[in-house]
């Protein structure tokens, strides 16, 4: 069990390096689309340079909640702060869900009259940020959690949101620069709005998941139920909780009816294992219970 909290640990610090990369290539790129985009009038690189703005802000809340996450649990906070994580992917989704409707609200204007914008200079700096972009999704994939750890994912889907919004920076410039076709700037803007949309609707749909207790996605209540019954000397399994603290650490609880000539801590031995080796939860609470040991029907 000490071996599955350090690599948490150790997890958490790679988190931290790369969300620190991550940010100041985002940061850099940024300033360099916003101006860019007043220089060349280009909606599309405006936009992707808020769009980068709310991720300069989220990654900067992802590395201070990591921050948050690592300090020592208190009387007051028994659980410590490493819900803060989760918090910040919340409010990562709904930054997401701001800068598109910016985006498409911004857009809606231009439809009716699409201003001239400097297509080869806009193709320059989006394909700059694109690298840029590229560069820091390589650095949260290689050196961080992006799969499973919700705060992380949450940095990397920003990330990629940018790469988009370069890609269409990109490709808004191309049809201006070869057709003329203004217009390309605001309606490539709009697409790239409701791809960022997308990704915050999974963000905000976890998040909430997460913080209203529900069961981590990956484990099957009946399924965990129906294996601690099976272990010999348990008559039933009741009052059963399994939720997500941070993302890699989830805690379950229980209340075990046992037989009453049943070894009482063998069966907590039995239990904490199974529920150790097939599911990695580390924090595990059960209680034993006997006939003359039943209590009342809980409310949940």
């Amino acid at each position: 069990m000490g071996h599955d909290h350090s690599h948490f640990e150790a997890a958490r610090e790679g988190n931290r390096k790369a969300l620190v990369v991550a940010l100041a290539i985002t940061a850099g790129i940024m300033l360099l689309e916003f101006f860019g985009g007043l220089l060349t009038n280009s909606l599309a690189l405006i936009a992707d340079s808020g769009h980068m703005l709310s991720d300069t802000v989220s990654l900067a809340l992802s590395l201070s909640a990591i921050w948050f996450a690592g300090k020592a649990a208190s009387a007051r906070k028994t659980y410590g702060y490493y819900r803060f994580e989760i918090i910040a992917a919340f409010f990562n989704g709904i930054t997401l869900f701001a800068m598109a409707g910016f985006i498409v609200y911004e857009a809606i204007e231009r439809f009716y009259a699409p201003p001239e914008v400097q297509g080869s200079l806009m193709l320059l700096i989006a394909a700059i940020g694109l690298l840029a972009n590229l560069l820091s999704a390589w650095v949260l994939n290689r050196k961080a959690d992006v799969h499973e750890n919700l705060n992380m994912k949450s940095a990397y889907l920003h990330i990629i949101g940018d790469a988009l919004g370069s890609v269409g920076a990109i490709v808004a410039g191309l049809l201006i620069l070869w057709f003329g076709w203004n217009i390309a700037d605001p309606i490539i803007s709009v697409f790239v709005a409701l791809l960022i949309l997308k990704s915050a609707w999974g963000i905000l749909q976890n998040s909430i998941h997460i913080l209203m207790e529900g069961t981590p996605p990956t484990i099957d209540p009946k399924e965990v139920k129906l294996l601690l019954e099976e272990i010999d000397g348990v008559v039933e399994v009741h009052d059963l909780h399994i939720w997500t603290i941070t993302s890699g650490l989830d805690l379950f609880t229980c209340h075990m009816k046992a037989e009453n000539e049943a070894d009482e801590q063998e069966l907590l031995s039995q239990a904490i294992a199974l529920i150790h080796n097939r599911y990695k939860i580390e924090h595990t609470t059960i209680q034993i219970e006997k006939s003359a040991d039943m209590h009342d029907e809980l409310k949940v």
